[in-house]
């Protein structure tokens, strides 16, 4: 049994596998921990399909089909790379939910504009063929702390955004 004090991976998993639906992960600033968090989980393969980890330019447009023009026009840290991103997870895996994760985790790279701990968290959704009601959803958030702090907060957000989703 969860609680609401469970980890959020916990409860994220309970919901999944309540709903029956599946998920994917697309991440690139995380580098993976989304999934070693959903996987932590016993039973995850019950939901959990696969994470592409797509850090670099060429691996964002070759694994997820995130457009190169998009990439040039935004960068790779950008709402819209975010969108693609959580998308091309959920579609190239079949699954209900996709959920990517593009930021810059310091110590170095940031900007005026784009500060260190500045992440965009994708989520994407499958309805029904012919429902209209498959969608993405793109949050900005800024994140304090040390590389490591930085990614692991990213990661827990992601995973409760998924979990905001499902309702």
């Amino acid at each position: 049994m969860t609680t609401d004090t469970s980890p959020t991976e916990q409860l994220l998993g309970d919901a999944l596998r309540n709903a029956g639906a599946t998920i994917a992960t697309a991440e690139s600033c995380t580098g993976g921990l989304i999934g070693s968090l959903l996987t932590d989980v016993a039973g995850s393969s019950d939901y959990f399909d696969r994470g592409f980890v797509a850090y670099s330019y060429d691996a964002k447009m070759e694994q997820l089909g995130v457009a190169r023009e998009i990439l040039d026009e935004h960068g790779a840290v950008s709402e819209p790379v975010a969108r693609q991103m959580a998308r091309g997870a959920r579609d190239v895996a079949g699954t209900t939910w996709g959920v990517a994760t593009t930021g810059i985790a310091g110590p170095t790279g940031g900007t005026p504009e784009k500060p260190v701990g500045t992440v965009f968290i994708g989520v994407s959704y499958t309805g029904e063929w012919g429902t209209g009601e498959s969608y993405a959803t793109v949050e900005r958030y800024e994140f304090d702390g040390t590389r490591a702090e930085i990614k692991g907060k990213i990661a827990r957000r992601a995973l409760a955004d998924v979990r905001s989703e499902m309702g």
